[in-house]
């Protein structure tokens, strides 16, 4: 594993791409830490300091997404969400709007249109939320932060001119969320790819130290007078057993297809014989992905006031059916059978056994639907259990929030889809990648296998001084912030 993160400074474009990556990050990180002018970030910083953030909620998922921009009051405090919801729209206005699809499959320009059109609406959405979130800063912040008292917490907004800093918020609130949008593109076209997931998940992981050190206080440092921690040593082992093992069935969840096995006809065209070859179609099981789970918590994180009125187990079931009932309307709407079976048709393949045509589509939507009863069983079970940990040991949803839904699915998912990036440029120069050997068929060991001379390892720590300067100032950053 070492030898794959030290090859992928070998290679002079990736070392480029890893090192532009790290710094569009870089920026992205330090616009959430500047907060809005006339707005003082310290009520917020310690409302989510406070046990009235623990129950979670809009304001501690949302602060989460965002990588604590919200609790800094910051310009890029709408985090890349808005740009996540444009496109989640217009796939699924593709869906029901035929000039759409058309779109998506006029090649690169159909798609640079569609990218258009999903920049347009981030603005309308930014704008939307930006407004919202300025209004309720300024006349009710407990309508956003559950439990918010200005006597106790203080005045979160210090401008004078209140219209002025309402015009000013929303104008930086939404060119805060474009330089996002514009930072994941970048990262994208000339990163390690995955810009939008990359900025997203890195914002889930930087509120890692601080649930990690809200963990160690509440194992291992006594309250004065209490006589043992809230919770013991082995609760803290079973925590750390159950979270490899939630991650590890996330994994193999996301990377779980169904092969169905494809055979091509043989064809002459001219005086070549096409076809005669063995293929599959890869069905994933969790082909929904996170939209599920996305989905739910829009609907039941809005309305607060109403479903707060139930317990945390009414919510959770609340929760689990409408995680499941997505799972199948995610697939009804973007798996198509039909289109499947006719491009097969046209290029001359057929599954064994199953007539072309629509048996064909009957067969993949017949198995379609067992896999998503599956993957749909398995997004309940992520999704509602940060619940249950919050319920049975009282956790703080800082830390239960990395046993599940959204931000381990993304995270986790994000983290393959880079490595599997990275290892592609390992194989194509022959190196050997993070989960298998880069070895070319035809081809001895010693003329694949590439050894480092000399000279690369005189240059070893040259290669990776940009990378640990990075490393270290943000670490130096996070200190600064979280102890000054």
């Amino acid at each position: 594993m070492f030898s794959a993160f030290t090859n992928c400074f070998k290679i002079p474009e990736l070392r480029q791409r890893i090192f532009l990556t790290l710094g569009l990050i870089f920026i992205a990180r330090v616009g959430a830490g500047i907060p809005l002018p006339g707005l003082d970030p310290t009520p917020l910083q310690n409302y989510y300091a406070s046990s009235a953030s623990d129950a979670g909620g809009l304001a501690g998922l949302y602060n989460m997404f965002t990588g604590g921009a919200m609790m800094n009051g910051a310009v890029f405090a709408l985090g890349i969400m808005p740009y996540i919801s444009a496109s989640i729209i217009l796939q699924l206005m593709g869906a029901v709007m035929p000039s759409l699809a058309r779109l998506a499959q006029e090649g690169d320009s159909g798609r640079q249109k569609i990218a258009q059109y999903t920049r347009y609406l981030t603005i309308v959405i930014s704008v939307i939320q930006g407004i919202m979130i300025t209004y309720a800063l300024i006349y009710s912040p407990e309508t956003i932060f559950t439990g918010f008292d200005k006597a106790r917490f203080g005045s979160i907004i210090v401008a004078s001119n209140i219209p002025f800093f309402f015009v000013v918020s929303v104008i930086l609130m939404t060119t805060g969320c474009m330089v996002l949008t514009w930072l994941g593109e970048q990262i994208t076209q000339r990163g390690v790819g995955n810009g939008v997931s990359i900025i997203s998940t890195t914002g889930i992981i930087d509120t890692l130290p601080g649930a990690c050190s809200q963990a160690y206080e509440l194992i291992f440092n006594r309250p004065v007078g209490a006589e043992s921690a809230a919770l013991g040593v082995p609760q803290a082992v079973i925590m750390l057993v159950l979270l490899c093992v939630v991650t590890a069935a996330i994994i193999m969840v996301l990377q779980a297809v169904r092969k169905v096995p494809v055979q091509y006809a043989k064809r002459v065209v001219g005086r070549k014989i096409m076809g005669g070859q063995s293929s599959y179609l890869p069905l994933k099981v969790n082909y929904a992905g996170v939209m599920p789970i996305i989905f739910a918590s829009a609907l039941l994180l809005f309305p607060q006031q109403i479903f707060g009125q139930f317990n945390i187990s009414t919510y959770s079931i609340i929760y689990g059916a409408l995680v499941f009932a997505f799972s199948y309307f995610w697939v009804s709407i973007m798996f198509k059978p039909l289109q499947i079976s006719d491009e097969l048709k046209r290029n001359s393949g057929y599954i064994p056994g199953v007539r072309p045509g629509e048996p064909t589509a009957k067969f993949l939507d017949y198995i379609m639907t067992r896999l998503t009863f599956a993957g749909a069983i398995f997004l309940v079970i992520i999704a509602v259990l940060p619940s249950i940990l919050m319920q049975s040991w009282g956790i703080p949803s800082k830390i239960a929030y990395f046993f599940g839904g959204t931000s381990a699915l993304i995270a986790v998912g994000v983290s393959l889809d880079t490595m599997r990036q990275v290892e592609t440029y390992l194989l194509q120069r022959h190196y050997d990648g993070f989960l298998q050997k880069g070895r070319i068929r035809g081809r001895s060991v010693g003329q694949t296998r590439q050894m480092l001379d000399t000279g690369e390892i005189k240059n070893l720590w040259a290669l990776w001084t940009p990378l640990l300067i990075i490393f270290f100032v943000g670490l130096a950053a996070w200190a600064v912030r979280n102890w000054a």
